[in-house]
């Protein structure tokens, strides 16, 4: 009997063929040809995270959990110039968590990352995941080589034309190097469509730490400022957490994290100043508070509403201190249940006008019983390089709109603002949930030619069809 596979939230459930855990190069390899000769389809499923249907399949579903590793680049045949970059292999199948632990035994560290550590490498970058702050790009923008196995078995080394292995030390490589710029464009963003990814030289820094300082504002007083002549310049972390409906005095209470890189701390700093919200953790943490949430979020949406305003302020915190990657993580939060539609707006004043949509729209649907069960987030991504990044070619306001697993009317919701917020251009998260079409995302991508001229290529057999891709017209 074929197994079930379901996410973590279990909104998105599959029945493929087979579950395999290819633990070299050569399994994933085999895997394609085998899939290829039986006539079945390969979908690499990651950590599970996605609340979309991005990586479901009734072929082989490939758990990469045995392709995990961080390595450094001493061997390799890279440029001189390559030479002189902070370069580390990555398995496809890292966790971010494991990834970081090592970077920091490496003495580095990722640039940025987004507010959750499970999920794999290979994961958030084939999806454009991200963190927030303008100077950051998503997670595809690190990606300096890329190692795919594609339709036929072929393994690629996919590079820029600029990349940093030396094409003429290319013999001594045992896969094929491909230096093309939309190649490399379309695979760094692939979705899973365009190969197997078995493995990535990613660009990262040498280690810092980070303070976070929490305070609350309004959405009405700082509406003007996210530009970047004020508040989304220069190299913080920033990002709003916001109610989305008012309170007594018709404002909408905001909650602005700022992270900011500072000196290791001396071993005189205050404990409290080494922790995160230590109340706030532990309510999270407790395993009956994900119960209580979703039984409110069914029941009395209104009355989880109506505890938004002393929420933020109960995450106020005027310091928190640590390792970048800890700060960058948002804790115990991300084990409660729950899921999301995330939808990138550009920073050129729509960004502002979608979020007073989205207040408006909410006050209207509140108005039949339907309410939001979290407060809304707003984080900011510089431009991208990737042909179908959210970010491609803009800085983006990435909006997620956060709702507990068994919210009254949640997807509704969530299909709502995607529809009426459309004639903005908002580009939504790829591995969250969205009801993007063929003709929708065409309209959002100026490459997506290019992009389906790359998945022709490098899927020309199909084997890495789906009902995702039939869904989005591949």
């Amino acid at each position: 009997m074929s197994p079930v596979w379901h996410n973590h939230t279990g909104n998105q459930t599959c029945t493929p063929f087979q579950v395999v855990r290819p633990g070299s190069l050569r399994e994933l390899v085999d895997l394609v040809r085998r899939a290829e000769y039986e006539g079945r389809a390969v979908r690499a499923v990651g950590a599970g995270h996605s609340w979309s249907d991005v990586a479901l399949t009734d072929g082989f579903l490939v758990d990469p959990g045995e392709l995990s590793g961080v390595s450094g680049v001493d061997g390799e045949p890279l440029t001189p110039a390559a030479g002189e970059l902070s370069l580390v292999r990555v398995l496809g199948g890292t966790p971010i968590h494991v990834l970081n632990d090592e970077l920091w035994e490496m003495g580095r560290a990722l640039p940025n990352m987004g507010g959750y550590d499970a999920q794999t490498i290979a994961g958030v970058v084939s999806t454009s995941t991200h963190g927030s702050g303008l100077a950051y790009g998503p997670f595809p923008d690190l990606v300096r080589s890329l190692d795919l196995v594609v339709s036929g078995g072929r393994v690629l080394r996919l590079e820029p034309a600029d990349g940093p292995t030396d094409r003429r030390r290319a013999g001594e490589l045992s896969v094929e190097l491909v230096n093309d710029d939309a190649l490399f464009a379309a695979a760094i963003c692939g979705l899973g469509t365009l190969g197997l990814i078995h493995s990535m030289l990613i660009e990262v820094r040498e280690r810092f730490w980070l303070n976070e300082v929490r305070t609350l504002s309004t959405w009405e007083a700082s509406r003007e400022r996210l530009n970047t002549e004020c508040d989304l310049g220069g190299p913080d972390h920033f990002e709003l957490f916001l109610n989305p409906y008012p309170g007594p005095g018709g404002q909408h209470r905001a909650l602005i994290t700022r992270r900011s890189e500072c000196p290791e701390p001396p071993g005189g700093t205050p404990r409290d100043k080494l922790e995160r919200h230590p109340l706030t953790e532990l309510e999270s943490s407790l395993p009956v508070t994900g119960s209580v949430f979703r039984f409110l979020a069914r029941h009395l949406p209104s009355q989880m509403a109506k505890r938004f305003d002393s929420v933020l302020a109960g995450m106020c915190d005027d310091g928190y201190a640590n390792r970048s990657y800890k700060v960058l993580n948002i804790g115990e939060a991300n084990h409660l249940p729950a899921y999301s539609m995330e939808l990138g707006i550009a920073v050129d004043g729509r960004h502002v006008e979608a979020v007073d949509r989205i207040l408006a729209i909410a006050a209207e649907r509140a108005r039949e019983g339907i309410f939001h069960t979290s407060p809304i987030s707003l984080r900011f991504v510089a431009p991208s390089k990737a042909s179908i990044s959210m970010m491609q070619g803009q800085p983006t306001m990435m909006i997620e709109l956060i709702m507990v697993v068994d919210s009254r009317g949640g997807y509704s919701l969530l299909e709502g603002y995607e529809s009426r917020l459309a004639d903005l251009g908002a580009r939504p998260h790829w591995g969250q949930y969205n009801t993007l079409t063929r003709e929708r995302v065409a309209q959002l991508y100026p490459e997506w030619d290019r992009w389906m001229e790359a998945e022709e290529q490098l899927n020309a057999s199909g084997v890495f069809d789906s009902p995702f891709t039939r869904r989005i017209g591949i």
